[in-house]
């Protein structure tokens, strides 16, 4: 009997000692796993910091001298970080450290699932469809920048520019020009079917290869949703503005007609609005001449107020690296020099590297854009700190990116701040309905654009396959469906109109980040007007409160450290929405609901 107890209580303390070692080791590997994800997460950072510089330098020279060869570099270097960023070494490290993510800090978990989404986009284990897709996307923006657009007139051939195109359809009352302008605008479409139609095979292997439903599914996981979730809540916003919507899209329908001495039509033909994509509608409320009040400036006090504009709010002075290297204004019309037309900020090295691509020229839309634009780069500059790893210096999603620069672009636009630059904006309640007007046609009417026609061509492109004998076709179903607009004639698939919109190309699937910040930033504005301003939401001045900075900065500052939801939690208890644009535009309901008496109202079905 003593044997046995000294032989079971033997036992019992060899199984403590056991058990207490066991223990000492998981805690040991515990520690491990913290530390080798760290170490992993180091190297991973500068090698990717490395390798990003080096593609956006290649990026920046293909996109400001458009050549063949730069777009040969930018391939070049676009393979080198895709070899790194989609390597397999990279995914089975990124993998194996997230099976123990009770074990690491919050910023080391977002940033391994951001390597797996980037390691997505450019998987190793799919090098020759990996090669193929970087070229394919070299390639289809260089055909689309390096187009020589040009109309016939009176037997002559007149080469356009970007610039010459936008000018002409918000400035001529001439139909016949009109159509031969918006006509020449879509040429280029014909170039890029075939290779529309090669990206959208090319983007859909390597994101299923990855489990993801599509390329668009891909995309839709910077906001971690679904592709049917982020349908379903742009929809939510159409419903939000769809009555204003009606009333907007009734007064151009009778407006334009009138301008143009045409029947009133059902749905408005494309050729009639002042946009190439009838993204916005501008030149529609007559008596508005915002363009006049620059004509004594010059394009460089543009950019230079944009600055003084932040600066006021407590950021600081531009780096003098952004003057030297951007490119700024429109390439001289004797140069050979081909630019992409499209304004962009670009936060090359992912630290104090940072330009912006524009044509800036003495006008509203440049006015406004170049303070939008500067909200990009301020944002860079903000997040750009020791605490925030090159991985998550971005926005808390894209759409908190564009939020805070079209939320300055309409800071920018209110009649207090413009008329203490002596822009001479009309500040009594007629002119004040009419600039606000003026605004519902560019940022309401984008609405059905983004989240209708452009949300839903690129979900059926990539989720749903869609066959390039349709894409013309489906393109003008949904314009008709969310726009209310239709072609001047029948449109064949010989022409890829959507591929002429510079995002289904070279930004894809990513569209409805600018109407998520439409929300956003209406919201934003919201709070920044009546809780810190004390102000009328409709004329606020931001212009140097230190208090508006500081609730911008607390915004800029996280990067995406922390997921969007709980940032947004942060600032209102409110699920984001349209409602806060509806509130900004109520005036301007109440205007068209007087306005439209009489006329046949337009109704939407969605």
């Amino acid at each position: 009997m003593l044997l046995k107890r000294v032989l079971l209580t033997t036992l019992m303390c060899v199984l403590m000692i056991s058990c207490s070692k066991q223990q000492q080791q998981t805690t040991t590997n515990e520690v491990g796993i913290e530390i080798q994800a760290q170490t992993f997460l180091t190297e991973y950072n500068n090698k990717f910091q490395k390798l990003e510089t080096l593609v956006s330098n290649a990026a920046w020279l293909a996109n400001t001298d458009i050549k063949k060869e730069h777009d040969e570099g930018l391939v070049k270097a676009e393979k080198q970080l895709a070899a790194y960023i989609g390597s397999s070494t990279v995914i089975n490290n990124a993998k194996k450290f997230l099976k123990h993510e009770s074990k690491l800090t919050a910023i080391q978990k977002r940033q391994l699932e951001r390597i797996l989404t980037k390691a997505a986009r450019y998987p190793g284990t799919l090098p020759q469809v990996v090669d193929s897709l970087i070229t394919a996307e070299a390639k289809q923006n260089s055909d689309l920048y390096g187009f020589e657009f040009s109309m016939t007139d009176k037997g002559k051939k007149i080469k356009l520019t970007a610039n010459d195109i936008d000018k002409k359809l918000q400035k001529s009352k001439n139909l016949k020009e009109r159509l031969k302008v918006w006509e020449a605008s879509k040429e280029v479409g014909k170039n890029l079917k075939d290779g529309l139609a090669n990206l959208q095979s090319l983007r859909n292997q390597v994101a299923r290869h990855m489990g993801y439903s599509s390329f668009f599914g891909l995309e839709v996981s910077n906001f971690d949703m679904s592709s049917d979730e982020m349908v379903k809540l742009l929809e939510g916003f159409l419903r939000d503005i769809k009555p204003l919507y009606e009333e907007l899209h009734t007064f151009a329908r009778y407006e334009l007609a009138k301008r143009y001495k045409q029947p009133v039509p059902e749905l408005i033909p494309a050729h009639w609005i002042g946009n190439r994509w009838a993204q916005n509608w501008p030149g529609l409320v007559d008596g508005i001449d915002l363009d006049s009040v620059f004509k004594n400036k010059k394009a460089t006090w543009l950019l230079e107020q944009a600055e003084r504009f932040y600066m006021s709010l407590g950021f600081s002075k531009l780096p003098q690296s952004f003057w030297d290297k951007s490119d700024l204004y429109p390439a001289a019309e004797n140069s050979t020099r081909k630019k992409n037309s499209h304004a962009s900020a670009w936060h090359v090295d992912l630290k104090d590297d940072v330009r912006s691509l524009m044509s800036v020229e003495p006008n509203f839309q440049w006015f406004s854009t170049t303070h939008h634009e500067l909200g990009h780069i301020y944002y860079y500059m903000t997040y750009s700190t020791p605490e925030i790893p090159y991985l998550l210096r971005r926005g808390a999603n894209r759409g908190f990116h564009e939020g805070i620069g079209t939320l300055i672009e309409l800071a920018s636009n209110q009649p207090d701040y413009m008329n203490s630059l002596g822009l001479n904006i009309p500040n009594d309640e007629a002119s004040q309905i009419k600039l606000l007007l003026d605004q519902a046609f560019n940022n309401i009417i984008f609405m059905p654009f983004g989240a209708g026609t452009m949300t839903h061509f690129e979900y059926d492109l990539y989720e749903k396959d869609l066959p390039k004998n349709e894409f013309n076709k489906r393109w003008w179903h949904y314009v008709k469906k969310y726009q209310g607009v239709e072609p001047p004639s029948p449109r064949s698939e010989e022409f890829t109109d959507a591929a002429t919109k510079t995002h289904i190309n070279n930004d894809p699937a990513q569209y409805y980040d600018y109407i998520y910040s439409q929300a956003l930033l209406y919201t934003l504005h919201e709070i920044i007007a009546k809780d810190i301003l004390k102000k009328d939401i409709h004329n606020a001045n931001y212009y140097d409160s230190k208090e508006v900075g500081v609730f911008l900065q607390k915004i800029l500052s996280k990067g995406a450290t922390q997921p969007w939801d709980k940032v947004l939690k942060e600032l209102t208890d409110k699920p984001i929405s349209a409602k806060p644009m509806l509130n900004y535009y109520a005036p301007v309901m109440a205007y068209l609901k007087e306005a439209n008496k009489g006329r046949k109202k337009t109704v939407f079905n969605w």
